[in-house]
Parts: structure tokens; C-alpha cells; sequence
């Protein structure tokens, strides 16, 4: 449904659609300080929120819904391990060093013809 700036926050508006349900109303608030601090981008609030009451409501929360340092934190930590990954899955596989030619070999006591 969008959001409403207020002050250093944003609450992010749901509606939440259930079959045979009336459509219930849900706002998830994320202070923008914690955006900053965990570097994740602001863009990604809506899909947070979304995810932090998805959680909240399978668990049948009751009060505020709030995307926490913690839920910012984790979120962030998943992204960078994702990067890890992709970045560790694109570098090229190790090549071995080809032997080195064996050293000529030489017979004492034999110059053939030298």
C-alpha cells in the first residue's frame, strides 16, 4: 500500500487479503538510522517489511510490527554470504603448473662421439 514517512522512520502499509477474511490492515515501521548502520538499501524496506509480517503473523504476533537491528543485521549478513558464494563460484579453477622437462640425462663415462 506504500509508506509514511515519519520523522527518522518509515511505515510500511499492508493490507492483508485472507479467503472469506475481511481485509485487515498492518503498518510496519523501520527506523532509517538501522538502514544506514547495516548498509542495506532503503529500497529493500518494503520487501523486509513484508517478510518481517509474514513472519510475525504465521506466529500469531499480537502489537507492533518493527524491523529490528537484528532482522537488518541478519538480512545484510545473508547478503554478503550470498556475494561470497556467487563471487567464489566465478573464479576460474586453479591450473596446475605443467612439470618442468626432465633435466637431460648424462652418462659418465660416454660422450657419444663428442
Amino acid at each position: 500500500m506504500g509508506f509514511e514517512q515519519r520523522q527518522n522512520a518509515r511505515a510500511f502499509q499492508f493490507n492483508v487479503l485472507e479467503k472469506g477474511q475481511p481485509s485487515r490492515h498492518f503498518v510496519v515501521t523501520a527506523d532509517l538510522g538501522l538502514f544506514l548502520a547495516n548498509r542495506v538499501a532503503l529500497q529493500e524496506g518494503p520487501s523486509l517489511s513484508a517478510s518481517k509480517l509474514t513472519a510475525d503473523l504465521a506466529r500469531n504476533f499480537q502489537g507492533e510490527h518493527e524491523l529490528t537491528a537484528t532482522d537488518l543485521r541478519e538480512h545484510a549478513d545473508a547478503v554478503s554470504l550470498a556475494k561470497a558464494q556467487r563471487a567464489e563460484m566465478r573464479k576460474p579453477p586453479r591450473r596446475r603448473t605443467p612439470p618442468t622437462a626432465p633435466a637431460e640425462k648424462s652418462f659418465p663415462g660416454r660422450t657419444f662421439g663428442y
